[in-house]
């Protein structure tokens, strides 16, 4: 069967493509914007195109071979950013996938989509794919959900993942920044550290894709799933964890929510009326890292049959060895 995994050069979409690799026999076509040798696989089963999302040409291309399976983990991924970007990376490029994908017969739909389009700035515990949706925090969890609903009315075959917090080997995002702001004398303890929440290690969400393609059940299509390694943790904890595994201090000094949030939104002010750039702190990061946030993934065990095969500490170890190889 064959493939077509966009974002593969990408953190999630290359360790797809490596666990898909081990695991299956699939024929891999791998759509990416960006070369990338270190994520390059050399294999008889993959077919690299390099190209656009947005140029409907290089679109119609990836569909010439007929792929029976789409998992578009290729997104905009950032807490801040002008509202026409995630318009022209999230919502334009699933629009293309999908005027392509209705072209096919019998095509499954896997789309990577968000947990942040559940956040409020409160604490928020055990969320389902049910629980109440609020007005969106940021332009990037507006367009995932704006790209579900897209999906949703296609009336192709689908399946929405919305992975919570992706950690391990490869990963760009979300420790690099932490310890990015640490080194820069940035990172404070908002609130007393007590918050917990899920993380996901990037094997369990490429174990997930696979149950998602692998899946016979008709229960278990277009419908969305929350995925986590379902064992969350008390995030100060395990943020001072990394940074003296890597041999920094733990983080030092402590501010209350409600001083971290309003620092973040006059910043916020300041950067729309001027320069437009991220600014140093933001409300979204305040939520983030400050607010209790967990998921129930027992939709996704009872109907993809998922489970994590990766612990949290395993995938955290993960990213720390390879942090420590790159330096």
């Amino acid at each position: 069967m064959k493939l077509l995994i966009t974002g593969a050069t990408g953190f999630l979409g290359y360790r797809t493509i490596e666990y898909l690799l081990a695991e299956s026999d699939f024929h891999i076509i791998a759509a990416a914007r960006t070369k990338r040798p270190e994520r390059h696989f050399k294999s008889k089963r993959i077919e690299y195109h390099f190209g656009d999302l947005g140029n409907e040409e290089y679109v119609k291309e990836l569909f010439v071979s007929g792929p029976k399976m789409i998992i578009n983990c290729a997104s905009l991924s950032s807490p801040w950013g002008k509202k026409y970007l995630f318009i022209r990376e999230n919502i334009d490029t699933q629009k293309l996938l999908i005027k392509y994908a209705t072209k096919e017969d019998d095509i499954r739909f896997i789309y990577v989509s968000s947990p942040s389009i559940f956040v409020n700035h409160r604490h928020r515990i055990n969320i389902t794919e049910k629980s109440p949706l609020y007005r969106p925090v940021n332009a990037y969890s507006w367009s995932k959900k704006v790209a579900e609903n897209m999906l949703k009315s296609s009336g192709l075959s689908y399946v929405i993942l919305r992975p919570r917090a992706l950690v391990g080997r490869g990963d760009t995002i979300i420790f690099p920044r932490l310890i990015r702001a640490h080194k820069n004398g940035k990172l404070k303890r908002m609130g007393n550290g007590s918050n917990i929440c899920d993380l996901t290690g990037v094997k369990n969400m490429a174990h997930a894709i696979y149950c998602s393609i692998i899946t016979k059940k008709k229960e278990a299509l277009n419908e969305d799933y929350n995925i986590t390694n379902d064992e969350p943790v008390v995030l100060w904890n395990t943020i001072d964890e990394v940074l003296q595994s890597l041999k920094y201090e733990k983080v030092q000094g402590e501010i209350p929510i409600t001083i971290a949030y309003s620092v973040a939104w006059i910043l916020e002010q300041i950067s729309r009326i001027g320069t437009q750039k991220e600014p140093a702190l933001l409300t979204y990061s305040v939520s983030t890292l400050a607010r209790s946030m967990t998921f129930d993934i027992s939709k996704a065990k009872k109907h993809l049959s998922y489970n994590p095969i990766m612990s949290t500490d395993d995938a955290i170890q993960e990213f720390i060895q390879w942090k420590k190889t790159e330096y």
